[in-house]
């Protein structure tokens, strides 16, 4: 089995902006949130339709959990998740559109999200934990109990908003120019004027000075550059370390209204610490192949890895340097390195189960929401019919998808070096006791020495790492709290076993 452990935890231990505080309570508590908006105006409706067109805020007291914060800006957001005859519109908050310096746990804005389009209220908050988890850039996700005016409103995401904040949390830098690919970012060649590209992506900063060279510049090289220099080439202004790991995770959750798809929802920030670009991820709500590019859902749980959509041509960021062989590789090793240690059933289930669980009486509570209680319990599973659904009718499965788009992810990879232990991670087992436990744990069954362990808490994160040389004994000291947690264990002759185990 072919095995990437040191660019595994490369990405797992350097998330940038661990010593910084902003959100790290909102979105770090394992609690749902509770967001009362209230409106003092008499027709506050008229005035976010009339927002959501001119693209302007209007003033919202709002209070999360306990925090008060008076005349907020808040205005509807969203193209499909607003475009439809429900109530239950998404939202953006700026606690200090009105207040200057009015802030909620470090965060200027926020983004409230509708689950449009899913039924089972896991999608967005699924992959963004598995791309933050694992360093991949893009935003913090969390769920809300939302209330206008004294009324419940729903179960909604709360999503990270990139901006200032955000960069400089994670780069710890927010000079340069950040660009957001809408409305059809798809980085071909338009020529050397930057006025070529206005329509086409968004300038979030610096918009005074307007300085679009760089991007031009990048755009220049990616679609100039001879294909055997390219990934070096792109490599003197694009985080291509990162790059192939989120490529591979939009690839893995068969999420194509992204760049790989529909040719937008991402952003690029000229990072001037490192003078490179640095892609991130953006509104992966449609994640699990449900925006479909007309596919099956068959077909798109069986999406070849190197997928790019018709007609040839139109995203030179994927197609070029799929004509590279060493980059085609540098992929596949991304692909091989999370299918074989983040994406499969056996080491997310415990996620879906505890998330639905979570949020499942919120869920049937939400009377506004696009889907019925029984299509909530049926998409954990299974895929869900409905008739005159937007986008089609078929939404994949949670639990059905990640074990037929591992399996079809597994069988492409054969060619490209790359073993996926399938049958080891569903079959092998180990008896772990006490369990409950409280100081430490014992490992029984193990035939070999020189076993690597990983120890996970249920959203997915790494609380601890280490090696099991003689004594099948774990510490349990370094793990703080109580609670659920995956022992995770990689033989040298390639097995890997996994167990649930409970700390009190």
């Amino acid at each position: 089995m072919k095995k990437f452990f040191a660019a595994f935890v490369f990405l797992v231990f350097t998330l940038p902006g661990d010593a910084q505080n902003e959100g790290n309570a909102f979105f770090g508590d394992a609690v749902i949130h509770d967001v009362y908006l209230t409106f003092h105006q008499s027709s506050y409706w008229d005035s976010l339709t009339t927002g959501y067109t001119n693209d302007v805020y209007i003033k919202c007291d709002v209070v999360i959990d306990t925090d008060t914060m008076p005349d907020c800006g808040i205005k509807f957001k969203g193209n499909s998740s607003y475009n439809n005859p429900s109530n239950k519109k998404s939202w953006k908050i700026d606690f200090n559109e009105y207040v200057s310096g009015q802030k909620h746990d470090g965060l200027k804005k926020i983004n409230l999200n509708n689950c449009f389009k899913d039924p089972s209220f896991l999608r967005e908050k699924m992959m963004l934990d598995f791309l933050y988890y694992r360093g991949i850039y893009g935003p913090r996700c969390t769920y809300t109990r939302v209330y206008v005016n004294g009324v419940y409103w729903g179960l909604y995401t709360a999503v990270e908003e990139i901006d200032k904040t955000f960069l400089d949390l994670r780069f710890n830098d927010k000079k340069g120019n950040l660009f957001k690919g809408d409305p059809s970012g798809d980085l071909k060649w338009l020529g050397s004027s930057p006025t070529a590209y206005y329509t086409k992506y968004e300038l979030k900063t610096n918009e005074t000075q307007n300085d679009w060279t760089d991007l031009v510049t990048f755009i220049n090289k990616l679609n100039n550059t001879a294909i055997g220099a390219l990934p070096d080439t792109l490599a003197n202004y694009l985080d291509m370390d990162n790059f192939y790991y989120t490529w591979a995770s939009h690839v893995l959750f068969s999420n194509l209204d992204s760049y790989l798809g529909s040719g937008h929802n991402y952003y690029i920030y000229h990072d001037s610490t490192i003078n490179q670009f640095r892609y991130i991820s953006w509104d992966v709500n449609e994640a699990f192949g449900n925006f479909n590019q007309g596919m099956t859902v068959a077909q798109i749980e069986a999406m070849n890895i190197f997928y790019v959509p018709n007609p040839p041509g139109n995203r030179p960021l994927h197609e070029r340097l799929l004509q590279n062989n060493a980059a085609k590789q540098r992929l596949a090793d991304a692909l091989c390195d999370l299918v074989n240690y983040d994406f499969s059933i056996w080491t997310l289930d415990a996620k879906i189960d505890s998330l639905a669980n979570a949020i499942r009486a919120d869920v049937y509570a939400d009377s506004l929401k696009f889907y019925s209680n029984q299509n909530f319990e049926d998409n954990l599973n299974n895929t869900v019919t409905v008739v005159g659904n937007p986008g089609g009718n078929d939404m994949p499965g949670i639990k059905s998808f990640l074990t037929n788009r591992r399996n079809s992810v597994a069988s492409q990879l054969g060619a490209y070096g790359c073993t996926v232990g399938i049958s080891d991670i569903q079959n092998e087992m180990l008896d772990l006791y006490p369990n409950p436990a409280h100081d430490q744990i014992r490992v029984d069954g193990l035939n070999e020495n020189n076993c690597v362990y990983e120890i996970f808490d249920l959203s997915g994160r790494m609380i601890l790492t280490g090696n099991l040389n003689n004594s099948p004994v774990i510490s349990l000291h370094a793990i703080a709290s109580e609670g659920m947690y995956i022992l995770q264990m990689y033989t040298p002759s390639g097995k890997i076993y996994r167990n649930k185990f409970m700390k009190q």
